[in-house]
């Protein structure tokens, strides 16, 4: 695990030494470790490392036996053994024991193919010294960011973009269109930035760079034909098979290595066949708030105390009332985008508590997009059920889903919230229903928050519809959520904020063959009787109990809408007052005000669209103006109520 980062210019010029420097130093706290470059005139390739296999032997840039292929490799081969083994046998020659010298052997044996043989999280930069070709690749999934700046005389890539903001050429201007899709989503989709002139390379994508020329191509796609003659039973099997297989692959360390552990189905399967593959008691982190009833709806610590109980856990806990304007500034440096998430935060706090024992950490994220876990998943399945209704009965249930109060604090409140979202969507298209359960708002109205608009937005969710084909309704769902939400939102905040303590964090449900076997499983079978996750929740019945199966699902945030209610108004009004939005100039006053006045009136819980804007002039005044993030939280302290 670490921060690659790099440089490639076109015109075969030699690259300045000093621009590396200042791209590894921005990035240290990815790899404290160790560090290092290989310069081959036109190209220079470094890294921060964070020692995970092979500590003492695995320095990197690794090169191949005749010096002639270089890699640097940010994250975990996982198959690197028995790779490893197989190019033995055709006369490869290893120096070290690490799993990333497995990258310049497999691209001398198989070329750009090698990545069809690695099973694995990575970010990597390979520089091919005799055709003088840079590839720079990244995962299947996405679980490891690689940010790009092109321009006519040179490619410059890294783990993250502040590394690429340190070259002096370099400025932090706001793109336009990746501010229009972030107040849409939440988060700016790839292949957009926030930073105009620097993208995202997407998941499973290989960019080359060979005489001048920079291309790029996507290696890897989900199936998208689901599989109806495998029977119910088998898939159990096959699931129940996957899930023990791809833990047990991802707990190779030279390291401690612990597990993130809330009590939800994803992190207690996980934490459960960790315990069956330990010889040892496996270490457990858990997290929970102080305050009154929001945030005990959030408090998820009595059931990761009983499993942590039940499979013998060395268990930790840790019960916070966050400083959150204080963090609020620091992690939104550390995530280089602004993002309207509170997953983030909580992320970010039990990392940091783990840290103090651990090096690695395996967290169950991804489950719910494997597997059908959100409310979303069933719109289909009650939408059909809606529509049999008489037409008075459907018109009288719209308007009183117009007048429900919409908050998400209490299980009674939050209930109502997604019943209103469902009967306001029951009318929608199946590609626009599912845009209206995602969105943070409509593109009209993220249109009137801004003063000027992309003359191109940006729709990542059509595009991503474009590319998720099949019959199999849910199937879809989840591919989009692939190609969109799930690399660029929970895995880039799960990467951004474990790293931002120098903590590796693996995702055993995203192992890609997991991937692709669920992506084939009928709906009627992965969502049964309107049971979500029903296929994962039936391979788990002999290792989790029936209630922890059972509970309602809680997401891993904080209880962000009734702080901006409460302590937090105040930074609300400062932030979002005229003054602070004329002076930054994208938003219209009038519009935003209306936004707080109907979140404060709880006639709409607008708790995600207003941590957006937050974070947004929160994220500003870091990257855009320049200032410190201490600097900038003294200023939000003095704000609280």
């Amino acid at each position: 695990m670490c921060g690659i980062h790099g440089i490639v210019n076109l015109d075969g010029s030699p690259v300045a030494a000093q621009d590396l420097r200042a791209m590894s130093e921005v990035t240290r706290h990815r790899g404290p470790d160790d560090a290092g470059f290989h310069a081959d005139g036109a190209c220079v390739i470094g890294m921060n490392r964070l020692s995970i296999i092979d500590v003492t032997g695995g320095h990197q840039p690794i090169a191949n036996e005749d010096d002639t292929a270089w890699v640097v490799c940010n994250g975990e081969i996982y198959n690197f053994r028995e790779l490893t083994a197989e190019l033995r046998t055709r006369g490869h020659r290893f120096r070290t024991h690490s799993d990333s010298e497995i990258l310049v052997h497999a691209y001398e044996e198989w070329g750009d193919d090698f990545l069809r043989r690695l099973n694995g999280m990575f970010g990597f930069a390979l520089w091919d010294a005799r055709r003088r070709r840079l590839l720079v690749g990244r995962d299947r999934l996405g679980i490891k960011p690689i940010y790009v700046h092109e321009t006519a005389k040179r490619i410059a890539f890294a783990s993250e973009a502040k590394a690429i903001l340190a070259l002096p050429d370099v400025s932090a201007h706001i793109d336009i269109r990746g501010l229009h899709a972030y107040l849409q989503l939440g988060y700016v989709p790839s292949p957009q930035s926030m930073f105009e002139g620097i993208r995202k390379l997407p998941a499973a994508t290989l960019l080359s760079v060979q005489d001048g020329r920079v291309e790029e191509r996507t290696y890897w796609r989900l199936p998208d034909t689901a599989d109806a003659a495998t029977r119910e039973e088998q898939w159990v099997e096959r699931v129940r098979d996957g899930l023990r297989r791809s833990v047990r692959m991802q707990m190779v360390s030279d390291v401690p290595i612990g597990a993130f552990l809330s009590g939800g189905v994803d992190s207690s399967a996980v934490v459960g066949h960790m315990a069956h593959a330990s010889g040892q008691p496996i270490k457990t982190y858990a997290i929970g708030f102080e305050g009154g009833k929001a945030e005990d709806l959030y408090n998820e610590l009595p059931h990761a105390r009983r499993i942590a109980e039940l499979f013998g856990t060395d268990h930790h806990e840790i019960v916070v009332r966050p400083d959150v304007v204080g963090l609020l500034p620091r992690l939104l440096w550390h995530m280089d985008e602004p993002i309207a998430d509170s997953a983030f935060v909580t992320t970010y706090l039990v990392s940091e508590f783990a840290r103090r024992d651990v090096t690695v950490i395996l967290s169950g994220v991804g489950g719910d997009e494997l597997f059908g876990g959100y409310m979303r998943y069933l719109g289909s399945h009650y939408a059909s059920r809606f529509e049999r209704l008489p037409g008075w009965v459907k018109q009288g249930a719209r308007a009183v889903g117009r007048a429900l109060p919409s908050d998400r604090h209490s299980g009674a409140l939050n209930v109502m919230r997604l019943a209103k979202g469902f009967l306001a969507s029951s009318e929608l298209s199946f590609e626009e229903r599912y845009r209206s359960y995602v969105q943070l708002m409509p593109s009209q109205f993220a249109s009137r928050l801004l003063r000027a608009t992309p003359a191109t937005p940006f729709d990542v969710i059509h595009t991503a519809f474009q590319r998720a084909h099949g019959a199999d309704g849910l199937n879809r769902m989840l591919t989009v959520d692939s190609l969109t939400q799930l690399p660029d939102d929970l895995l880039m905040l799960t990467d951004k904020m474990s790293m931002a303590v120098s903590l590796e964090c693996r995702v055993p449900l995203l192992d890609h063959e997991l991937v692709e076997m669920a992506a084939v499983v009928p709906e009627a079978i992965k969502i049964k009787g309107g049971r979500l996750k029903h296929l994962m929740k039936a391979a788990l019945a002999d290792l989790l109990p029936q209630d922890i199966l059972e509970r309602k699902k809680r997401g891993f945030g904080v209880p962000m809408g009734a702080w901006l209610r409460g302590p937090l108004s105040g930074v609300v009004d400062s932030l979002l007052g005229k003054a602070a939005l004329d002076r930054r100039g994208y938003f219209d006053p009038v519009a935003v005000s209306e936004i707080v006045a109907l979140h404060r009136a709880r006639r709409e819980d607008f708790t995600d669209v207003l941590l957006a804007l937050v974070n947004f002039e929160v994220w500003a005044r870091l990257y855009v103006d320049g200032r410190d993030h201490a600097d900038v939280a003294d200023e939000l302290r003095e704000c609280v109520t």
